[in-house]
């Protein structure tokens, strides 16, 4: 019972630690974070948290949003740290002022204790031969005796005070100027800091205005882009509804006469979505099919399922593909354009092309895309995701958009 009873209590304290050390680092990007950040001295991690979302955003869901927050902060961060050290700056001259009128009152009050020190001291000198005997005889009666014994008792009195005054007094002047002398060489330090921090700032706001210039370029490059993938996207997934096509068995088409077909209505692979997106290469998978058969041509053993799995190929979170298209194989993209002789020299050297057809637009590369695999009289052969392989490409198609082969 009792080790049972142990068992528990440590099982609660293991799952407090798994709770304080989430929490520790459950920390976002956001002004709120970043403001915060100094008071804890966590800034390093929230700016680590934030190039880690930026990162996400990048490879996920492409947010230029993110990339200007993660500006402004960064900037807002070096301007609460320089306000910080003015601050600083400020408390510590003020409290060096302090010190300053302070000793100042010290040595005023040191200089009139120890004149009156030395006063005494030079009473006491003239007076050093008046003896008990001499009060004695001088005395008009015994109350003029015991009156003038008590003045000498309270003046020596009187002169310890003053002398331990004077000592106190210089103690506290020697520890205040000490205490002053510290504040000179932190603020010192504070105003070395303050001028690399005014330098750093100066860079990071010509830093932060270039990167907002760049952001804003980008944002207009990731608009047109996004575009291009919508209108593209729409037009496979267009192709595919005209041809009135569906999943096929695996394998059902074969693997054309070269052994490298695929078809990206294959069951094996046909629901699987592309990248981070929710399209299907049924759908959209064309390219994706097409790329997978040119990089199984040059020996690597792939599939339309590895090719759409490979996020980084992807723009952001759609099934875009990026251009330049990620090489294969080792072998790395080339653009023929629409560029007929180069076409049929790749063909001719044996490497396959990729085309993409015209349906309704040329605007996104092409409608659909297909591999052509070598020259046929005035047309050539291709292996078509849709169709199937070895087909005769001017029996489907007559107007390439765009091409390009990996070499």
């Amino acid at each position: 019972m009792r080790k049972k009873a142990i068992f528990i209590v440590m099982f609660f304290i293991f799952l407090s630690l798994v709770i304080l050390v989430t929490s520790t680092y459950s920390l976002d990007c956001n002004e709120e974070t970043a403001y915060n950040c100094l008071a804890n001295n966590n800034c390093t991690k929230v700016e680590e948290i934030c190039i880690q979302q930026q990162d996400k955003d990048n490879g996920q869901i492409y947010d230029a949003q993110a990339q200007l927050r993660l500006i402004n902060i960064k900037y807002d961060l070096a301007v609460t740290q320089f306000r910080q050290t003015e601050q600083k700056i400020e408390t510590t001259q003020k409290e060096i002022d302090i010190l300053n009128s302070r000793i100042e009152g010290l040595d005023n009050s040191l200089n009139y204790l120890s004149g009156q020190l030395l006063k005494r001291v030079a009473e006491g000198y003239k007076n050093r031969s008046v003896s008990l005997f001499n009060i004695l005889l001088s005395s008009d009666n015994a109350s003029d005796f015991i009156s003038r014994i008590k003045y000498l008792k309270t003046a020596q009195n009187n002169n310890q005070k003053i002398l331990v005054q004077v000592q106190e007094t210089k103690l506290n002047f020697e520890e205040q100027k000490k205490l002053r002398d510290e504040k000179k060489a932190e603020l010192d330090k504070l105003k070395i800091i303050f001028a690399q921090q005014q330098i750093d700032l100066q860079n990071q706001k010509k830093k932060k205005d270039e990167d907002i210039a760049s952001y804003q370029n980008n944002l207009a490059e990731t608009q047109r882009t996004l575009n291009i993938a919508r209108q593209q996207i729409a037009g496979f997934k267009s192709f595919v509804s005209s041809a009135g096509v569906g999943i096929i068995s695996a394998n059902s088409l074969g693997n054309g006469s070269d052994g490298n077909y695929y078809s990206q209505r294959d069951e094996r692979w046909a629901n699987r979505s592309i990248g981070y997106s929710s399209e299907s290469i049924l759908n959209v998978g064309c390219l994706v099919t097409s790329v997978a058969i040119t990089a199984k041509k040059l020996g690597s053993n792939v599939n339309p399922s590895d090719i759409a799995s490979d996020v980084g190929r992807f723009f952001g979170n759609t099934a875009y593909m990026r251009l330049p298209w990620p090489g294969v194989a080792g072998k790395s993209y080339v653009d023929l354009g629409t560029n007929w002789s180069a076409i049929d020299q790749e063909l001719q050297n044996g490497n396959y092309v990729i085309v993409g057809i015209l349906r309704n637009s040329c605007a996104s590369g092409g409608d659909h895309f297909v591999v052509l695999t070598k020259k046929d009289g005035d047309s050539y052969i291709m292996h078509d995701p849709v169709y199937g392989p070895d087909k005769k490409f001017s029996d489907y198609y007559s107007t390439i958009c765009s091409s390009a082969t990996f070499k």
